[in-house]
């Protein structure tokens, strides 16, 4: 267990705790965030299936948020006849009018050429049309890019205006898609990538570019575990938690000559505000 000292508290603003990795100890691992300090678990969506059942799992657990939507990967099930897109809609209607949304973002939405397990054609489709939905409805949107600068930059950019908000998330990206991001006015996700020195020597001076009022920090659990993590810390199965995020976010802190303190404040302001939580 990641005890956390910090009078602070942190939100975890992307984390798959629907994955089957949690599926013997899901409430055992929201305690373990509560112990660390991790006041908001922010559940990704990455399919109509999955986000249906992380709302279900949200409407009981107080301390968690979730997105909904269509990972690049899925996109191969978005189909011309609009039938995820109803369904994404129906969620929606499932919350309750009276009290605070509990699906903060549409997404995981975005463009993952990497190995293109939907057809690149397909993923385009399914982006735009979540990004037009998100305007719809006046939800902000949780991005992912993976080797499709291009393409996503030029989507994107043709709907920023009519977004409340937008988050690239698990930023790896080099100095021209930061600027490229921030200059759409985006936040920025940061995962434990930042802890790998294996993976994260041209991260580490450009985390220094982000504006403070525009860094958000976040797990991927069960992905990602940081790299630098004690081994007396990980556990036996070697999967990332959000009980970990305090110690990415005093990582990143000292980097930036900040205080785990002060940067806990800044980082669980900027995802109040982008998702009105």
């Amino acid at each position: 267990m990641f005890a956390n000292n910090n009078p602070h508290s942190f939100i975890d603003i992307g984390v798959n705790l629907m994955s089957p990795a949690f599926d013997h100890d899901r409430e055992a691992v929201l305690a373990g965030a509560e112990t660390a300090g991790v006041k908001t678990l922010i559940i990704t969506g990455s399919s109509i299936a999955s986000s249906a059942e992380a709302l279900a799992f949200a409407q009981t657990h107080p301390q968690c948020k979730t997105t909904a939507g269509v990972h690049p990967h899925n996109a191969k099930d978005w189909d011309t006849a609009a039938l995820p897109a109803a369904r994404l809609q129906e969620l929606l209607a499932q919350e309750s009018p009276v009290s605070a949304p509990i699906i903060a973002a549409i997404g995981e939405c975005g463009l993952d050429y990497n190995r293109n397990f939907s057809p690149p054609q397909e993923q385009r489709k399914c982006f735009e049309d979540q990004l037009m939905l998100a305007a719809l409805l006046g939800k902000p949107v949780f991005l992912h890019e993976r080797d499709a600068f291009d393409d996503f930059l030029s989507i994107l950019k043709r709907h920023r205006t009519n977004l409340p908000g937008a988050v690239v998330h698990c930023f790896t990206g080099g100095a021209a898609e930061l600027e490229a991001w921030l200059a759409l006015d985006c936040y920025i996700g940061i995962t434990g990538w930042i802890c790998d020195e294996r993976r994260n020597t041209h991260l580490i001076p450009l985390l220094r570019h982000i504006p403070a009022d525009r860094l958000l920090l976040e797990t991927d659990a069960p992905y990602l575990l940081p790299r630098n993590l004690p081994r007396s810390l990980r556990g036996k199965s070697g999967r990332n938690e959000s009980c970990f995020l305090p110690h990415i976010a005093a990582f990143a802190a000292e980097i930036l000559g900040k205080t785990p303190e002060q940067l806990a404040a800044e980082t669980s302001a900027n995802a109040a505000r982008l998702f009105n939580l």
